[in-house]
């Protein structure tokens, strides 16, 4: 009589290849089999109706399936949604089988390929003007806001000194870069001058370069402000907008060689949480994301110095914050890094009924957790040392074995 019977916990190759070597299968078997035991779904949108047919045929004869809208198969509607249904192995093989096919499945089959690389070797770096961020472990974002009105921390270092003591805090926490701002983008937060915000942070730029040797990005979606502080030696640049709000934005990161996090907004903080309403939420993101990429590299920045943000709180109502950390993985499957910033926001107060922020610690350390094990890899916190501990911890887990 046999021992026992469990459905086992293993979704990526590397913990099937384990598994297969405790049961002592041949390293050749191994290097066969690995892939057949990982499955995926993959939506492909906008499809033609030949095209979506061919992808049908296509993975029954592989062995897998792909689900299309009712009418495809007699083209009484033109074009469709796929959603591909597979092992690893069996999307590689429609991968290399498209290239032969019709109605445009040479481009469909690029595509793929490249997306499932993406999946199976997510970015290990992130380069930035200067520096490069090792992303083979969690990287803490410690925030220094140098403004009055922030949600949380808003006033609380007045003067460059007391920024500096927190910046020193955030040292001794286990932080891997700074991130300075001197605008508050908090929801209903209005515009300042360009003037007053570089007077709130070009000093603590050139302060934190002269006392620390840690990089620093600085949080501004205005395009002087941040060639005027990446000539004083900030090393990223983190746009709001994805370098939507300046169109003098990409060619200014692109000129100084700095890295950029570019995240998802549907507009102005000041006007941001009147569009909280989505066709399709992660559909739309990814599109802007996207979008924003492209503006990226055609201005000239490299894509290895592109990460990308989904923009929790940042025109999303309490649903649409959750969604994006359950299903963060499409994101980071783009091939980009991922920055989350969930950092005592208001969903969390929502979801927990906390309406202070200095509440909503736990709360925040539960979704970077989360984040982490969904493929983010740069975090962006007020609270660096227990963020770091709790990442530290969940990478433990995440990696044992």
């Amino acid at each position: 009589m046999f021992e026992q019977m469990r459905i086992l916990s293993v979704s990526t190759p590397e913990q099937v290849r384990a598994q297969m070597e405790m049961i002592g299968v041949d390293p050749g078997g191994i290097q066969r089999m690995a892939g057949k035991a990982a499955h995926l779904n993959i939506l492909l949108q906008g499809i033609s109706c030949g095209a979506a047919n061919i992808l049908k045929q296509e993975m029954l004869s592989l062995g897998g399936d792909a689900a299309v809208a009712r009418g495809t198969v007699c083209c009484s509607i033109t074009h469709s949604d796929v959603m591909l249904m597979g092992t690893s192995r069996q999307l590689h093989a429609l991968a290399r089988r498209l290239p032969a096919q019709p109605f445009g499945l040479k481009k469909v089959g690029q595509r793929l390929a490249a997306l499932l690389g993406h999946h199976e070797h997510p970015p290990r770096q992130l380069k930035g003007r200067g520096v490069t961020l090792d992303l083979n472990r969690p990287c803490v974002m410690g925030i220094l806001n140098a403004t009055p009105d922030s949600f949380h921390d808003g006033g609380t270092c007045a003067d460059l000194d007391a920024l500096l003591r927190r910046a020193a805090e955030q040292v001794r926490g286990g932080a891997d870069l700074f991130d300075v701002g001197g605008e508050s983008t908090r929801p209903g937060a209005p515009q300042i001058e360009q003037d007053a915000e570089l007077e709130r942070i070009l000093p603590l730029i050139a302060a934190l370069r002269r006392e620390f040797d840690l990089p620093v990005s600085v949080d501004t979606n205005k395009a002087e402000v941040a060639r005027l502080c990446l000539e004083g030696g900030a090393a990223f640049v983190n746009d709001i907008s994805g370098l939507g709000f300046d169109p003098h934005m990409a060619q200014v990161v692109a000129q100084a060689q700095a890295g950029v996090f570019l995240m998802h907004t549907p507009a102005r903080p000041d006007v941001m949480q009147n569009h909280t309403s989505y066709t399709d939420l992660m559909t739309e993101i990814i599109a802007s994301l996207e979008a924003s990429a492209v503006r990226a590299q055609e201005a000239g920045i490299d894509s290895g110095s592109i990460a990308f943000d989904p923009g929790i709180g940042f025109g999303k109502n309490v649903s649409g914050n959750l969604t994006l950390i359950q299903r963060l993985k499409e994101i980071v499957d783009l091939g980009y890094p991922v920055l989350l910033g969930t950092s005592r926001k208001g969903f969390i107060g929502h979801v927990l009924k906390q309406p202070q922020t200095s509440q909503r610690l736990a709360g925040s350390l539960a979704t970077i957790v989360l984040g982490l094990a969904h493929g983010a890899r740069i975090f962006r916190v007020h609270d660096v040392e227990p963020s770091r501990q709790a990442l530290d911890m969940a990478w433990a887990v995440c990696t044992n074995g």
